[in-house]
């Protein structure tokens, strides 16, 4: 649904409006006798604050270590073998082979999971 724009010219005349109100609620007000002591009343929305609520504690996240592995997986994201890190170039084979065995392509990813736990 689309809206009916403001015009500047509306939105001008309201905000002069506005201060001229300002100015005469100013001029209207009497400025208290020096010889007595003038009371400023508080609303009540200013008397009370609310309580300062305490800093919440945040929960620290576990360092979790990873060991960095290679997959070999198929298109459809399906892992099927794994090799250490440093066997990068036995990963390789291992999908060359897959992929000349089956009509399916094969990839390596690097994969990174949790030590111990």
């Amino acid at each position: 649904m689309a809206r009916k724009t403001k015009s500047i010219k509306e939105m001008r005349a309201q905000v002069e409006a506005a201060e001229a109100r300002d100015k005469d609620a100013k001029k209207s007000k009497k400025p208290a006798a020096k010889g007595t002591k003038a009371k400023k009343e508080k609303p009540a929305a200013e008397a009370k604050k609310p309580a300062a609520k305490k800093p919440s504690r945040r929960k620290v996240a576990k360092d979790v270590r990873l060991k960095a592995f290679w997959g070999v997986f198929t298109q459809a994201m399906k892992r099927v073998a794994m090799f250490e890190y440093a066997d990068k170039k036995a990963a390789d084979k291992k999908a060359e082979e897959l992929a000349a065995s089956s009509r399916v392509h094969h990839f390596v990813s690097l994969v990174k999971e949790p030590i111990g736990d």
